[in-house]
């Protein structure tokens, strides 16, 4: 990693020094107050220091069980203070300002809403005892900080990282006192000042691109484990055998350990599998049961190291594929063809910005999505909290996972490094989302967005689908338009975009087919309007009646047209409103849906209907 901090400066800022003072935690400035976000969400007021994302964050990995976590959740209030990247770190100093972790600074919710490019974070903590008992390790983890990190306990850096979209962690052991414990966090987000994956994040945000969300932004956590320990678990399904293929990853030395892992149904042991702890296994089911958007059957999974350490996952059992049906490439769910009707999901909040205010709050667009009758999302261009995952997961939503992309505006800029440092985060991405059964598959460039050459999608696609051969992979998704033109000929679905649509592309020899973006009707509703501003770039209509109307006849094209063209899917612009973006399906605030649920639901099952029917 290129390393951005120093510990010792020869000479520290002026401003830092005035700024901090040595003292309690409750020193230095008032505590947390939440900022006027420019429109409020039905959770927003629910938000405090006492209950800052409270759940536990990790479901596919709890220890030993997600009903009852053994972790100690560092999220709300933290200090805080702009940093100029090279002065003394202040360790043991207060800092000038209070901020809500895990929400972005700029976000109302932080209780700062304003952007610095250097940053310092700090609180303090009381390790239980029972952390370090009988030989136990201390983690630190971080669900996603941006873009670079280095981490302090008690003064001694324990772990540098960079990537805006991936978590990592840290064994803290060693830096632990007999005391309370401080932890440091210094933070460079460059945000679009760099070639980094970046998504729609703009410092100068407007028109479809969107306010950063610099510094921490996923929930921060402790926990207790065993010497060795299993740090990731994966369960790729094969529907037709009814098992999975279960392969972990250890802190510490694992060689020579065995792991076990049972499956079960409903509470009931129904198949077990044991082996080397660096080798796969095979983990068959009785009665395999498949997981669809109709039944979003999980399987619940404990894995156990002789070594002591125990942890509980869920897997689902399905396939997804291409596969030629009269005479077309199709995608199959489970062997069936299935027409996969999506929105647009950006995972944007007006007052969290990057990060939903709550549990419900991130659950509720998987549900209304589910709900008007769709049975896809696409992620777009960002990666979301692994509770999102686990809501599309139990609901039983198929998801089109993309890969965040660099700014479109320096394509003909990008080194090598950089073009490797994307390439890495986004294998670490694939491997860090790959338990989730409702991602059916990859996107890795969005309309040539950070696209360095044509060849690049080719080789990016190759990428993710070495990572994953398990998944759909499509390499460019608007191979139709826009930058770096032209189709790289690679990954297993061709996507076209057109606005308002729809696009009717075909399948080729090797490749389905999708509609990858298309109608964004927009509609301003007065008083739920980011910033009072109305951009509709791709064609408003008058009232909701206009807009229900409009839905139906870009949908029923769809119905009517998609199944002789042979296409398997298509995404709609969007679920929500984002920020100047009127195009929702609800206001961005989510206090108003635009549209009328059975309309829209009928047209979309109908769709879904002919497209599936051979």
């Amino acid at each position: 990693m290129r390393s951005r901090f120093s510990a010792v400066a020869l000479v520290a800022a002026l401003s830092l020094l005035l700024a901090s003072c040595s003292g309690s935690d409750s020193g230095g400035s008032d505590a947390w107050t939440m900022r006027e976000p420019p429109l409020t969400t039905p959770w927003t007021e629910q938000v405090n220091t006492a209950n800052a994302l409270p759940e536990y964050p990790r479901p596919q990995l709890a220890r030993p069980t997600l009903d009852d976590p053994t972790w100690l959740n560092l999220n709300g209030e933290w200090q805080y203070q702009p940093w100029d990247g090279a002065s003394e770190i202040p360790f043991g100093s207060d800092l000038s300002q209070r901020i809500l972790v895990p929400f972005a600074p700029e976000s109302a919710l932080s209780g700062i809403q304003d952007y610095s490019e250097y940053a310092l974070y700090r609180t303090t903590v009381e390790v239980p005892a029972e952390y370090t008992a009988e030989g136990k390790r201390v983690r630190l983890n971080f669900g996603a900080v941006n873009h670079y990190a280095t981490v302090y306990v008690n003064g001694t850096e324990v772990t540098q990282h960079s990537g805006t979209y991936d978590s990592f962690g840290a064994d803290i052991t060693e830096a632990l006192t007999e005391s309370t414990q401080e932890i440091v966090v210094a933070v460079h987000s460059p945000i679009d000042a760099e070639n980094i994956p970046v998504g729609k994040q703009r410092l100068n945000p407007e028109g479809i691109f969107y306010t950063s969300a610099s510094g921490i932004w996923q929930t921060v956590w402790l926990e207790p484990v065993e010497p060795v320990s299993i740090a990731t678990l994966a369960a790729v399904p094969d529907a037709d055998s009814g098992s999975f293929a279960v392969t972990a990853t250890y802190n510490g030395d694992a060689a020579g350990s065995t792991v076990t892992v049972e499956a079960f149904a409903d509470g009931a042991s129904v198949g077990s599998a044991s082996g080397p702890a660096d080798s796969a296994l095979t983990l068959a089911v009785d009665d395999p049961r498949l997981w669809s958007p109709e039944d979003p059957f999980l399987y619940t999974l404990v894995a156990t190291l002789d070594s002591g350490d125990s942890v509980e996952s869920y897997a689902g059992l399905r396939e997804i594929a291409v596969e030629q049906i009269a005479g077309m490439n199709r995608i199959t769910l489970n062997g069936e063809q299935t027409y996969l009707l999506g929105t647009l999901d950006q995972g944007y909040w007006p007052d969290g910005i990057y990060t939903a205010p709550t549990d419900e709050a991130l659950k509720f667009d998987i549900e209304q999505t589910k709900e008007l009758g769709f049975n896809t999302i696409r992620k777009h261009i960002k990666v979301e909290p692994a509770r999102w995952y686990y809501w599309a997961d139990v609901l039983g939503m198929m998801v089109w996972q993309d890969i965040p992309a660099m700014t479109e505006v320096r394509n003909d800029q990008i080194s090598e490094d950089d073009q490797a440092n994307f390439r890495d985060e986004a294998v670490r991405i694939v491997h860090q989302l790959e338990a989730a059964p409702s991602i059916i598959g990859w996107v890795g460039f969005n309309e040539g967005w950070g696209q360095w050459t044509v060849e690049a999608a080719k080789v990016v696609a190759g990428d993710l689908a070495e990572a994953d051969p398990s998944r759909l992979v499509i390499a460019r998704s608007g191979s139709n338009c826009c930058l770096t033109p032209g189709d790289p000929y690679a990954g297993d679905v061709i996507s076209w975009h057109a606005y308002q649509g729809p696009a009717f592309p075909s399948p080729d020899r090797d490749r389905a087919a999708i509609d990858g973006e298309h109608g964004g009707l927009s509609l301003a509703i007065e008083g739920h309007s980011w910033d009072g501003t109305d951009m509709n770039p791709y064609g408003a209509v008058a009232d909701r009646e206009a807009l229900n109307a409009g839905y139906v006849e870009n949908t029923a094209a769809l119905r009517d047209w998609a199944p002789s063209f042979g296409m398997s899917g298509s995404i709609y612009t969007q679920i929500t409103d984002v920020e100047t973006e009127q195009n929702g399906l609800f206001t961005y605030d989510r206090q108003v849906q635009k549209v009328d649920t059975q309309i829209v639901r009928q047209i979309n099952l109908e769709t879904i209907e002919a497209g599936s029917a051979p």
